[in-house]
């Protein structure tokens, strides 16, 4: 089965043959993602990903409204845990970031109809041959950034939009020659 070149590990190949790409439109989700993107900043996604369930487990399986009440006792815990990145920016982000969302929920009536605004509410199909015709970022994740930092949210730059862009299927980004290229597509109607 040919995969897009980036899943060339074992552990790798789940997450893409079921996840990677397939849109998302679960709140709950969607704020994992944002969460996870953002500890990802300088590392690598296989970092993350092996880390995961730990992260679910120790941030309240991403319950917004928790996440947003944390304390400093929760803080120092989370900075002390191997299983997470231990970064103080990213932890406090984190929580700010918990914050935000609500909000825009609040105002939006879902983070889902806020976020896939951004692709006029579909996913966009590219046609990409190889890993290195993908870009690290795009207008519109340029134009998510922007907004998201505006109404507070902390490591979201453009880079990082693009990969939650891929990771939750609002563009396609599998390879054309990848065996999920085609039913993606076919999820994203």
């Amino acid at each position: 089965m040919r995969r897009c070149e980036w899943a060339h590990k074992e552990h790798q190949h789940d997450y893409h043959d079921t996840e990677w790409g397939v849109p998302v439109h679960d709140d709950r989700l969607l704020f994992e993602f944002l969460i996870l993107e953002g500890a990802q900043a300088g590392l690598s996604w296989d970092t993350i990903l092996k880390k995961r369930e730990h992260y679910r487990k120790v941030y309240d399986g991403f319950d917004a409204a928790k996440i947003a009440r944390y304390t400093q006792r929760k803080v120092d815990k989370l900075l002390a845990d191997p299983g997470i990145v231990r970064n103080r920016p990213k932890v406090a982000a984190s929580i700010g970031n918990a914050k935000a969302f609500l909000a825009v929920q609040k105002e939006f009536g879902s983070f889902d109809a806020y976020l896939w605004q951004f692709v006029g509410g579909k996913p966009i199909k590219n046609k990409r041959k190889s890993l290195k015709d993908i870009p690290a970022t795009t207008p519109e994740s340029d134009a998510m950034s922007k907004d998201l930092k505006k109404r507070g949210f902390k490591f979201v730059g453009s880079t990082i939009c693009y990969a939650l862009m891929q990771a939750v299927g609002m563009v396609n980004d599998h390879e054309v020659g990848c065996v999920r290229y085609k039913q993606i597509n076919r999820l994203g109607g």
